[in-house]
């Protein structure tokens, strides 16, 4: 399955701006940008929301009829493991592959030497394309980055063999994921990695590395951005000498998770893409639900009043709504309004102070951050929240659209956006 050179993951909590978030990517169309669309939503979001995977499907199958797309779309079955990957066999079309929590788990002495023997190429001097330093590699360190990653990728292959057996091989998409882990991978430990996923017989097209800095939700890359462009442009040439070496897919590229609003970083990326000649995925979710939120309190009346309560009651349950995502959230809690004086804004006060515009004196990282985590909020309030997205949907709509295209497909993918 062809996934093409640029894809843009665009979860969607609630299933209702699937022709919004579409919308964005036909206008990336008309300037000559294809990007393929990838509706994700992960099992914690499902549970929280109390939607099935078949919903997501039903959603990205309406949006492609509604506005007649006749390119490749797909939906991701978001960070699954054996444990839940059941669920999302009959309406996905792309698995990605957490293993993360596997990292470390150290192999057997067989399986590593076997490594080593098959893969002892490696050992010596390594120089790789598009990287100016070449890599001093011993038989002792081969040794020591196979003994800690063959356990999360041979976890890989069983998932991804799971799935062929139902689904069939080559019809589906698969990403290996190994983002949620302490330290980015170097280059070398990237090519054991490639080199083990090869051996696995996984036909992955994406990969999700860990890369340095937080990649907090919602908000802006922190981080040493001349680091992370080092580190891009050197997975992107690993990726390109892995794919030769090892018979990996063509198409193999690079995926960013919460890849959403990393504003700092989307010109180092588009820089290292026109460089190679590379592809990339970019995955997002929550940013659609913000900017329904915007939209709700743009509309004013029983928008505003629910965007209010949401933040209101998402602040006196800051501890439990922020634990799961505790690893990727940077909220200073004395930052953060009151519920009374949110409750006295009118909308523009609301919307600006929640908008990603850095330039605006309003805009808060952590009230925006809180209301990110706080969409189990939205979903406790049921049809009243479901109801007033359908009475405001031309605002929430266009807020939608615009933050799709206008602050992330532009400066990815448009020289001089950024």
């Amino acid at each position: 399955m062809d996934l093409g050179k640029y894809s843009f993951g665009i979860g969607d909590r609630f299933g209702h701006q699937g022709k919004a978030q579409l919308t964005a990517l036909l206008k990336a169309k008309a300037a000559g940008l294809d990007i393929t669309p990838v509706w994700n939503k992960s099992h914690r979001e499902h549970s929280i929301i109390g939607t099935q995977p078949g919903d997501v499907r039903r959603e990205a199958d309406a949006a492609i009829a509604a506005l007649a797309w006749d390119a490749p779309y797909f939906v991701d079955a978001d960070h699954i493991g054996m444990g839940n990957v059941d669920h999302f066999l009959e309406a996905s079309d792309f698995f990605t592959l957490d293993v993360a929590d596997f990292i470390g788990h150290l192999a057997g002495v067989t399986e590593v030497n076997a490594f080593v023997k098959k893969h002892s190429a490696l050992i010596g001097t390594r120089a790789i394309d598009g990287i100016a330093e070449s890599f001093e590699v011993s038989e002792a360190d081969l040794q020591s980055i196979a003994s800690k990653y063959l356990v999360a990728i041979e976890e890989a292959g069983r998932i991804y063999r799971h799935i062929a057996s139902s689904k069939g091989a080559g019809s589906f998409i698969t990403e290996v994921s190994m983002d949620e882990t302490d330290a980015p991978q170097t280059p070398i430990e990237m090519l054991v990695i490639l080199a083990a996923i090869a051996d696995q017989g996984i036909p992955a097209q994406t990969v999700a590395p860990k890369f340095s800095g937080r990649f907090n939700k919602g908000v802006d890359y922190a981080g040493d951005v001349e680091a992370f462009a080092r580190e891009f442009e050197q997975d992107v040439a690993v990726l390109a000498f892995a794919a030769k070496e090892f018979g990996l897919p063509d198409d193999l590229k690079l995926s960013v998770h919460s890849g959403s609003d990393k504003f700092s970083i989307y010109g180092p990326i588009r820089r290292a893409l026109a460089k190679f000649n590379a592809g990339v995925h970019i995955k997002t979710a929550g940013t659609t639900w913000l900017e329904e939120l915007i939209g709700l309190a743009s509309a004013g009346g029983e928008g505003l009043v629910i965007a209010q309560e949401v933040y209101a009651q998402a602040l006196g349950r800051m501890d439990e709504l922020c634990g799961p995502y505790a690893t990727v959230i940077d909220i200073d809690p004395s930052a953060l309004p009151s519920a009374a004086e949110v409750k006295l804004w009118d909308g523009e006060t609301f919307a600006s102070t929640l908008r990603h515009d850095q330039v605006c004196e309003r805009y808060n990282p952590s009230f925006r951050q809180l209301l990110h985590v706080g969409y189990k909020v939205a979903a406790e309030m049921g049809r009243r929240f479901r109801d007033a997205l359908g009475t405001y949907e031309e605002t929430v709509a266009g807020h939608v659209t615009a933050n799709i295209y206008d602050r992330h497909v532009r400066p990815l993918f448009q020289e001089g956006s950024a």
